[in-house]
């Protein structure tokens, strides 16, 4: 048993515990690929059931089934044993369903207690009316049974994405939710954050709520889950407890070989020419004073906490938000103008947030892909079918892109196989400096090993890395050397020999 397994304590609900709600033999398939086969769940009130696999292993699709989005083709559903139907949304929620995708479904200009009942609020006297009162009151009731203490009569959008997701369980609950589904559910929050929600996850089953939670990250496995049922291609590899498997039995149950989750790499000894100099650079997104240097051949990191202005550089370096202070040289040139001229100029950025920032949803994978190299695979302007669907499909082979073709549209495939498109877009463009932002977000292991090989490739080729990263281990392991920021500064760099987790927090949270 490892170290992590042991920590663990009994699963939740117990092995004999009755299943609250069950999935069986669930099948679901579109055209060119069958997305689910036969496969089985169960669901036992008070416990968290972790579902584990790759992108495009079938978690999404099951969720969509369970929640009523999609139809199943075939299987059958029980709920405290006696069968019942999903065929729509309003079924699920009248089974007590829920699902926090990782994509809210808040609505911005709205108070948090207008979101949390919206469409379900308490009617007033007078006819047609809405007894606000009531609404706030039981809104209030709600964010105080998940500790959280906010205005109910505050917009969402000026709350923190923590909070936020807090808004969207007390909409879950507040419509008698006894299955909550959490997609991804630390993916943007920071270290505190994430203690404060799996606090709430303990308070949710102590409570009787079920849930299931979905995570690329193994640590949180061991940490929240009860039980753990792994996906491959569609079907079920197998069900079973945190402490009878170890990390690395779950990595191969999941992808189906060894996959190295060290991120080994031969570190750069002798960087090449300088390809980013920075210096002072203040933008009118609120960082200022910003010093960097990135050299041919070198990965360097950007770390910090949520909110320290990581992302903030990587837009103003490309061009997304105006330089108000210094100079940024890129290739020994003033970078000077916005996106298209950084792109002109040998740059590329992989974005935080890859749908709204980095792909045309509406169009097809193959057309992402060509989106930032168009002038390089065509320069006499004249464009080729058949030729684009040949460069689109080795990006697809080489990344392990799950799409039944290079003609699918990309708002079809899952999270983390947008995201290998993302990649793959600026590996055809061939920068010479190209900033990853959140690179692995949402993404399995078997594609983080793959990602860091193709982006040390890069390196290798001579081009220069800027990669920006929540997981500390992340930047430990891939990076050559590392700044960390802190208030929307640069507060301090790490060379490859002083670069540990540690180290990263002791600069991010404290004065050097």
């Amino acid at each position: 048993m490892t170290a992590v397994a042991a920590a663990v304590g009994p699963a939740h609900g117990g092995e004999q515990a009755a299943p609250l709600f069950e999935l069986r033999g669930i099948t679901k398939s579109f055209p060119g690929v069958r997305a689910l086969d036969a496969v089985s769940l169960e669901i036992r009130a008070g416990e968290v059931h972790v579902l584990l696999g790759e992108n495009g292993a079938g978690k999404s699709s099951l969720m969509k089934v369970l929640c009523g989005a999609y139809l199943a083709d075939q299987g059958e559903f029980f709920h405290r044993g006696e069968p019942v139907a999903i065929r729509s949304p309003a079924d699920a929620r009248t089974l007590g369903i829920a699902v926090i995708f990782q994509e809210f479904s808040l609505v911005p200009y709205l108070s948090v207690a207008q979101n949390i009942f919206l469409g379900r609020e308490p009617r007033g006297k007078i006819p047609g009316s809405v007894d606000h009162k009531r609404m706030h009151a039981r809104a209030r009731e709600l964010l105080d049974r998940l500790g959280l203490e906010v205005d109910t009569r505050a917009l969402v959008h000026t709350l923190g994405v923590a909070q936020q997701q807090l808004v969207e369980i007390a909409k879950a609950l507040s419509q008698e939710a006894r299955i909550l589904v959490l997609d991804e559910p630390t993916a943007a929050l920071s270290e505190r954050e994430t203690e404060r929600l799996f606090s709430i996850i303990q308070r949710l089953q102590s409570q009787g709520v079920a849930m299931i939670y979905i995570s690329h990250r193994l640590a949180e496995v061991f940490r929240v889950g009860g039980r753990i049922t792994v996906l491959r291609d569609g079907r079920k590899v197998g069900s079973l407890l945190p402490a009878s498997t170890t990390p690395d039995e779950l990595v191969s149950m999941m992808v189906g070989r060894k996959v190295d989750t060290s991120y080994a790499r031969r570190y750069c000894e002798s960087p090449g020419e300088v390809v980013l100099e920075v210096k002072g650079m203040g933008a009118v997104n609120g960082v200022s004073g910003v010093d960097l240097l990135v050299r041919a051949g070198e990965i360097v990191g950007l770390s910090g906490l949520v909110g320290s202005g990581r992302t903030e550089v990587a837009r103003a370096l490309f061009g997304a938000d105006r330089v108000t202070a210094g100079e940024v040289r890129l290739l020994n040139r003033s970078r000077e103008g916005g996106p298209d001229r950084a792109v002109r100029s040998g740059m590329a950025l992989v974005p935080e947030k890859r749908k709204q920032e980095g792909l045309a949803l509406i169009r097809s994978v193959a057309d992402n892909i060509l989106l930032a190299s168009l002038k390089r695979i065509f320069p006499r302007g004249w464009f080729s079918p058949a030729k684009g669907i040949g460069v689109a499909s080795e990006r697809i082979r080489q990344l392990r892109i799950a799409t039944p073709g290079p003609r699918q549209m990309v708002q079809f495939l899952s999270g983390g196989n947008q995201q290998k498109v993302v990649v793959a877009k600026w590996l055809s463009a061939d920068a010479k400096l190209i900033i990853f932002d959140e690179p692995t977000l949402g993404i399995d292991v078997g594609a983080k090993e793959e990602i860091f090989a193709l982006i040390d490739q890069l390196v290798q080729r001579g081009a220069a890395v800027l990669m920006i990263s929540s997981e500390l281990s992340e930047v430990v392991k891939v990076c050559d050397r590392a700044y960390v920021m802190r208030d929307k500064r640069v507060v301090g760099e790490l060379a490859r020999a002083e670069l540990s987790e540690t180290n990263l927090l002791r600069l991010a949270m404290h004065d050097a």
